[in-house]
């Protein structure tokens, strides 16, 4: 099966549809647009693909089609794409061809149906992926510092699809099939589509306050402990046994979210895995693109996430609820790697967003879905959490016993404290001995409770648990590993004088990271309506946000404390935390004093001037 057409000479007339993307062409299921593509093609409809548009004749490529345009900036936020967390452009793009910059503009979801609407007016356009997902509220925006409108009121589609889009896209399809116009399609879960007050469904007018009704985005613009009320609203209301269709006025016109779709079944998912990918970069690409490494030979196990991390936009754009495949078709997928000419034997990881979360957090979400109102897992785990490895487990066994593969890895985020929860061990000891690839990542983000509670991580003793559990299967096994563990500096609820307590640990253990990830306000997410507000959205109360640069590059510095380079912010940070006793000889200490500091310190103690300490000059005889 070829790949799908990129040029107009590949088809005999217009497409069906054209796929929007900000990415380069990769026909691979780990990214949204191939799925899409993909799926659309599976539903009888003939589709193009339209990566990367730069220029008109980009846009003019494949003419008019014949039923929409679909939109998306790709698997990741463009601006998080384009920019660190500093605000500076970003040196290298691995999802464009040979890793390079500026081919994808910033809000890029905006530019893209701008365009495509001012060349081609009525046409209709429905954007998706989660650039569109994450901003479909008024919601803060870090780069421009300021609360933006929902996506809608700036990127002029006539629908937008939000989470992960299969069954939305296939229910659309649908009633075009049945002679539905796009504009005219307003009631397909996990859509969302902006409106005027007349031009509402009678249902939604006459039940206007059984909805759930958030502030408008002017007030949310400008009054924080709404922008947290109406977070909460929206929170509240994203599981899609449980949620209500959410509104919000913008203005004169009404943003109206349909309630979540419901989750994909094992055999919808498989669907969506064995459609006849290319599983590679499209051949106009001579450079490669460098993101088809990391899951060319990676299998996705499972969806959604009941981890809920606060600084995570997953959750909110997943569901809480875990969605699998089937066995068969994971097994099918790994047999097929072994007829790759390109396949080493090495399974490079088995997994989703939390690697060893294979069903729903408890039997009731089945049916009622997640709860609003708690936590599955977290800082505190929720008592009817059913903490079970044994079908993940027995799925590893079989993967890494297909002839021809000769490791299985798990690189996509194991859940610690699953692990340490669950009283059957044998899975943590099969991880050590067979799946781990000399490092295993992991992510207890920080050491004091106090901001793990913020972060909704667990305490600090459960990952000192399994630290000390794994390294000691480890030295059983005969091996040497090492975990890599990701840390987070300024989070909000995070104090320079954690930060300081963050470093002792790292001192204690003789690690300092080699890269430091400062928190990233990205669209959303719990962390970022603390950042903008800073109100915790679980207690109103308020919460600590370090926003001065000064400190930000101080809780940086205290993690790699022993960078020269670091030695005078790191200095003055243990001074403002008044912690100067971790500078000085002792092994304990994060910093020994330099020359100019024992100068300073014999001044101080005696009164003498720096010029009575200089070395003596030898008598001439």
């Amino acid at each position: 099966m070829p790949f799908l057409p990129v040029k107009k000479s590949q088809l005999s007339g217009a497409p069906d549809f054209i796929v929007v993307t900000g990415e380069a062409y990769v026909d691979h299921p780990s990214f949204g647009h191939a799925i899409i593509g993909r799926l659309v093609e599976a539903e009888g409809y003939s589709v193009a693909i339209m990566p990367q548009p730069l220029k008109d004749e980009d846009y003019k490529e494949f003419g008019r089609p014949n039923v929409a345009f679909l939109v998306s900036s790709g698997v990741v936020d463009s601006m998080v794409n384009n920019y660190t967390v500093a605000k500076q452009k970003r040196t290298r793009d691995v999802y464009s061809e040979g890793g390079r910059t500026g081919m994808r503009p910033d809000r890029a979801t905006v530019v893209y149906t701008r365009k495509l609407k001012s060349i081609y007016p009525d046409v209709p356009v429905i954007i998706g992926g989660i650039e569109a997902s994450l901003r479909r509220f008024a919601h803060y925006d870090y780069w421009a510092d300021k609360v933006l409108p929902g996506i809608l009121c700036d990127a002029p589609a006539d629908l937008l699809i939000y989470g992960m889009g299969e069954r939305p896209m296939r229910e659309i399809l649908a009633l075009v099939r049945r002679g539905v116009p796009i504009e005219k399609i307003k009631d397909v879960r996990g859509t969302a589509y902006l409106s005027e007050y007349d031009k509402l469904s009678e249902n939604l007018k006459t039940d206007f306050y059984k909805n759930a009704v958030c502030p408008s985005f002017e007030e949310v613009a400008s009054d924080k402990t709404k922008y947290v009320k109406a977070f909460n609203v929206q929170y509240k209301n994203s599981d899609a046994f449980s949620g209500k269709t959410v509104i919000q006025k913008h203005g004169k016109k009404y943003l109206v979210q349909n309630p979540p779709a419901y989750p994909l079944s094992p055999e919808e998912l498989d669907k969506s895995y064995e459609y006849p990918y290319m599983r590679t970069y499209h051949p106009m690409y001579k450079e490669g693109v460098p993101a088809i490494e990391e899951v060319k030979f990676g299998i996705t196990s499972s969806r959604g996430c009941f981890g809920n991390c606060n600084y995570c936009a997953l959750t909110y754009h997943m569901g809480r609820i875990v969605q699998k495949r089937s066995e068969k078709s994971i097994i099918g997928e790994a047999k097929s790697f072994v007829t790759n000419p390109d396949f080493k034997g090495y399974i490079h990881d088995v997994g989703g967003p939390t690697a060893n979360f294979r069903n729903p957090a408890c039997k009731k979400q089945l049916t009622a879905g997640a709860c609003m109102n708690k936590n599955c897992i977290g800082f505190k785990p929720c008592e009817q959490l059913e903490v079970d490895h044994r079908e993940y487990l027995d799925l590893l066994r079989k993967l890494r016993n297909i002839e021809g593969v000769r490791k299985v890895f798990v690189r996509s985020g194991v859940r610690f404290d699953y692990v340490i929860y669950d009283k059957d061990k044998t899975f943590f000891r099969e991880l050590v001995k067979y799946h781990v690839s000399g490092q295993l990542k992991i992510a207890p983000e920080h050491v004091v409770n106090g901001v793990l509670e913020t972060m909704n991580k667990p305490p600090f003793e459960v990952y000192k648990k399994f630290s000390d559990e794994f390294y000691r299967i480890t030295r059983e096994e005969g091996k040497e590993q090492y975990l890599v563990p990701y840390l987070i500096s300024s989070h909000p609820g995070c104090t320079l004088k954690d930060a300081v307590k963050l470093a002792e640990y790292l001192k204690s253990v003789n690690y300092m990271p080699e890269q430091v990830q400062d928190f990233y306000p990205t669209p959303s997410t719990k962390s970022t309506c603390m950042y903008y507000t800073g109100i915790n959205p679980d207690t109103m109360r308020e919460v600590y946000v370090p926003k001065d640069p000064e400190e930000k590059r101080m809780q940086r510095a205290l993690m790699q404390w022993r960078n020269p380079k670091n030695y005078f912010i790191v200095k003055e940070a243990l001074k403002k935390a008044g912690r100067e006793d971790l500078i000085g000889f002792d092994k304990s200490c994060l910093i020994k004093p330099q020359k100019e500091d024992l100068i300073e310190q014999r001044k101080q103690a005696t009164g003498k001037t720096k010029r009575d300490y200089r070395p003596r000059q030898p008598k001439l005889r």
